[in-house]
């Protein structure tokens, strides 16, 4: 790379005096910001080198100079001192999640968390089925031909099935009915569940096949081919707070961008255990959205990976505090999955 431990110094001041401040700086506002026992002439000539190599560069409007995308990059690599949580943002992510009822709460909650905390846009997306394991099914029946399926998964999701009956069955049927799908379906993986679900139609009584075909279409449906995710959003407002430099000018390839479902899971949503991502502006896959940075993880009770979450802002964005908030929301996540 050929960058000295000195140049390196002078970027990460850089880096720092910018996200700070909003605008581009200058050598001499470093040298009396920053004790880097060099001239502001020797600073300068570093700046050059750096401007040379990419890492920062000179907007038109100005004498001082930015980090570019690969600037930002290093700094992030190499130049990041993890920055912890304070004991106040500690307490207040305990005392803002330890209230939630139930799973939309504990999404929303934290997708109001991470916004707050650090001033971007926060992304969070519902316990994914696919991931999910079944907890419980319970079958309540609304008339001799008709029940309502209920699915509740590990995660704490819940999904909920009318199904009509070819025939009417009584409530012992229907008691029959509920503890053989939770005796060979309970605790399965929701992607491993098809062959049991047609092994039910065989293993009931004569009288009550029509019935299990029945249920058991509507279970592949609940358990299988139904997986899609859902995604909460939270403090778009917040891109509205930068410089003028930010963004290019523009808001509204970002605002398309964040409207679209598919694009927010392909932000947060590919994510692999104990990873957490920062993804820089070019280093986004999605045009719309070259003049962001993105920091992602994936949270779950345990070391059970059953979701991502993530925020998005300029590239101007303070890194260490961005990524220390991100990982202790994921952990306090997985914490109140695991509780519950």
């Amino acid at each position: 790379m050929g960058l000295d431990d000195r140049k390196l110094d002078v970027l990460r001041a850089i880096v720092e005096d910018y996200v700070a401040t909003q605008e581009p700086v200058g050598s001499k506002a470093l040298v009396e910001r920053h004790q880097l026992g060099v001239s502001p002439a020797t600073v300068r000539n570093d700046m050059a080198v750096l401007e040379e190599e990419g890492y920062i560069r000179q907007p038109h409007t100005s004498a001082g100079r930015v980090p570019t995308d690969r600037g930002y990059r290093l700094f992030v690599d190499r130049l990041s001192r993890v920055k912890p949580l304070t004991p106040a943002e500690r307490r207040a992510i305990e005392r803002f999640m330890i209230g939630a009822v139930d799973l939309d709460d504990v999404v929303h909650r934290t997708v109001r968390l991470l916004a707050q905390l650090t001033r971007q846009v926060a992304v969070v997306q519902y316990p994914s089925l696919a991931r999910s394991s079944v907890r419980h099914l319970e079958l309540v029946p609304i008339s001799t031909t008709r029940l309502m399926l209920v699915m509740i998964a590990d995660t704490g999701r819940v999904e909920q099935r009318l199904v009509e009956l070819p025939a009417p069955i009584t409530a012992d049927d229907v008691t029959d009915l509920r503890r053989l799908v939770n005796e060979r379906l309970g605790g399965q993986k929701l992607a491993e569940t098809p062959p049991l679900v047609q092994a039910l139609i065989d293993e009931v009584a004569p009288g009550l096949c029509p019935a299990m075909t029945t249920l058991a279409t509507v279970l592949m449906e609940t358990l299988v081919e139904r997986h899609e995710e859902r995604i909460a959003l939270a403090g778009t407002a917040n891109l509205a707070r930068g410089g003028l430099l930010d963004f290019q000018g523009s808001l509204r390839p970002i605002l398309e961008a964040l409207e679209e479902e598919v694009i927010l899971l392909k932000l947060i949503g590919e994510v692999e255990p104990n990873t957490l991502q920062v993804r820089i502006g070019d280093e986004n896959e999605i045009d719309n959205l070259r003049a962001t940075s993105v920091v992602s993880t994936g949270y779950g009770p345990g070391t059970t990976i059953v979701g991502g979450l993530g925020v998005l802002g300029p590239t101007r964005m303070d890194y260490p505090g961005t990524i220390a908030t991100v990982r202790a929301v994921a952990r306090y996540v997985g914490d109140v999955l695991a509780q519950n």
